[in-house]
């Protein structure tokens, strides 16, 4: 299976470089990882959320392919424990989903048009995150789930 975490923006904190190239690396070892950055939009002063909603729309949809099993990770997305989500990978991997892919939007969230693309949508917490973030605990808790499912000592429960 390949993973792909679909973003908008690039990330600006050097912390939060250097914490998801941690895991990046570490995921190597279980699974096909990708981290896409789409380029931040240029020309959005005075835009309204949903103008820019919809202009990350078009290049969000633009990286998805018709096979591709697309998540959402969304505020009203579904909760998961982190035991939750390996079975979650699991059974994704049993389903044979090639390409399973995550989106991070931008700081307004998805237009009508990227939800409507999703097979899924999952939330961290109920707790809202800066986009930026999201990707650190992301990846963190994918390295995670994969640590759960080969019964490694990362996860303490």
């Amino acid at each position: 299976m390949n993973i792909k975490l679909l973003v908008v923006g690039k990330t600006d904190e050097k912390y939060l470089h250097e914490g998801i190239a941690v895991y990046e690396k570490r995921l190597q070892h279980y699974v096909n990882f990708d981290l896409c950055v789409n380029p931040a939009l240029r020309d959005m002063k005075g835009a309204t959320p949903a103008e820019v909603k919809q202009r990350e729309a078009v290049l969000i949809l633009k990286q998805l392919e018709k096979a591709d099993r697309v998540v959402l990770l969304d505020e009203h997305g579904k909760q998961h424990t982190s035991v939750d989500f390996a079975q979650y990978l699991q059974k994704q991997m049993n389903a044979g989903v090639r390409n399973l892919v995550f989106v991070v939007g931008g700081a307004f969230g998805f237009a009508p048009e990227v939800y409507a693309a999703a097979h899924d949508k999952i939330s961290l917490s109920s707790m809202t995150f800066n986009h930026q973030m999201v990707r650190l605990f992301f990846v963190e808790q994918l390295y995670r789930g994969f640590t759960i499912l080969n019964h490694e000592p990362y996860h303490n429960e």
